[in-house]
């Protein structure tokens, strides 16, 4: 997930195999797992997990670490994420259409952001690795398998992936996604032009639970300010 497309499987059988067998081994691996994602674009609703979230800023080389819970929705052809994080500060997003919010409890204060113009990008990033078919990854992305590892307890395929737009180059320069056996994404790790990275990992990952807009909007109590820091 950063820093704040879906088609339907359609690989045939006998097509895919055939064309599979034509390829070096690399390329049969990489071809593998952008299949498993297709295949789970094509059921993807709703996902819930629990996060962490390792933010890394390189030019005084600290990082931290926040944990929490997410909520992510298609409704309607709309996305919807919810992000709430416990630790170490409570601080809670809410992204919806062209808004977005970041709400923090201490202060009592909600910023609101128009992502309007930006939307497409957004879309995009919050449904990269749930949702996103291996096919439109190959689309905006160069894909390159790199690894075999583990995530947790999970063996994992670690994806790279290079923009291919300019646009989305100026936001990240590469991402990585860790792929299971089952097409679900267990990390993202986002790579920024000026050297930070943020990486996100997943656990109690639940696909397509029952969720409605209302469980993914943020729950405010009277009296809380609003800012809109673009204006």
């Amino acid at each position: 997930m950063a820093s704040l497309r879906i088609a339907p499987f359609a690989f045939a059988a006998l097509p895919l195999l055939a064309s599979l067998a034509a390829l070096p081994l690399g390329a049969q691996s990489a071809a593998a797992v952008l299949a498993r994602l297709d295949d789970t674009a094509a059921s993807f609703r709703s996902a819930s997990a629990n996060i962490e979230r390792i933010t890394h800023t390189a030019i005084i080389n600290e990082s931290l670490s926040e944990t929490g819970s997410m909520k992510m929705l298609r409704d309607k052809g709309a996305v919807l994420l919810y992000i709430e994080f416990t630790k170490p500060d409570v601080k809670q997003y809410a992204f919806s259409g062209r808004k977005g919010e970041i709400y923090f409890p201490k202060i009592q204060t909600v910023q609101e952001y128009d992502v309007g113009k930006q939307k497409g990008l957004v879309d995009q990033f919050i449904l990269l690795g749930f949702g996103t078919s291996g096919r439109e990854l190959t689309k905006n992305y160069t894909v390159k398998l790199a690894a075999e590892e583990t995530i947790g307890n999970q063996k994992a395929s670690r994806l790279e992936l290079t923009p291919k737009a300019a646009k989305t180059r100026e936001f990240f320069t590469k991402v990585e996604l860790w792929i299971s056996a089952e097409g679900r994404t267990l990390r993202q790790k986002f790579y920024q032009p000026s050297g930070d990275t943020s990486t996100v990992t997943y656990s109690n990952l639940v696909w397509n639970p029952a969720l409605t807009p209302a469980a993914l909007s943020l729950k405010l109590p009277a009296g809380v300010k609003r800012e809109f820091p673009q204006r």
